[in-house]
């Protein structure tokens, strides 16, 4: 069986909750419409079409529209080697997703990360605390509206006092220039500031 006849299969179960299946570059992608009737899919989906692996759960920040996020699973079978794409919206005012865990063992850490650094919650995970961020950091730094240069967080006996996530701002790349070395990722200091090393470059094996 295809990915696009699992996707044809999914769509004739759910009916109009679910999107006609997209194919870009070989990739299968369907839409759920009703964000809490993931969970059922994903179990159809493992449990009847052989998607036996999540291989990611990943978010994107609609930041000015409504609904705010889009989640999105990568579904793999792994004895068939087919690849699915679900997506789903989520509203700023509900924020919560069903956990998929229960179905998948892999999206106790997706599910973790996606809430640390968006702020999505998934109702019946049974360890939802932050990953990479300290418990107690009031903010999600992968939305639109959190600036590049970090905010400053006064929680003194928690973590450190400064900018966050990292003093000067996180690695950044320029837009254009005349070479790769130029747009290399690296902190960027404000004008005028003495550069550290990770604004010089390599040339000839001495830092420039």
């Amino acid at each position: 069986m295809s990915a696009l006849e699992s996707a044809n299969k999914i769509k004739a179960k759910f009916g109009d909750l679910i999107s006609e299946p997209t194919e870009f570059r070989g990739e299968i992608t369907l839409k759920l419409a009703d964000a809490e009737k993931i969970f059922d899919l994903c179990h159809f989906a493992k449990r009847s079409l052989g998607f036996d692996y999540l291989v990611d759960i990943c978010s994107v920040d609609n930041y000015g529209e409504d609904p705010r996020w889009t989640v999105i699973y990568h579904l793999r079978g792994v004895a068939n080697g087919q690849d699915l794409r679900i997506k789903t919206d989520v509203t700023e005012e509900k924020s919560e997703l069903p956990s998929v865990l229960p179905i998948w063992r892999t999206a106790n850490w997706h599910e973790r990360e996606v809430y640390d650094l968006m702020g999505i919650r998934f109702s019946g995970h049974p360890d939802l605390r932050r990953i990479l961020m300290w418990e107690g950091y009031p903010y999600h730094p992968l939305r639109k509206d959190f600036p590049l240069a970090g905010k400053p967080t006064d929680l003194p006996g928690v973590a450190f006092t400064k900018v966050t996530p990292m003093e000067g701002g996180p690695f950044v790349t320029l837009p254009s220039s005349s070479d790769s070395i130029a747009r290399e990722p690296r902190v960027r200091t404000p004008e005028g500031a003495e550069p550290g090393i990770s604004d010089q470059r390599l040339v000839g094996g001495k830092l420039k």
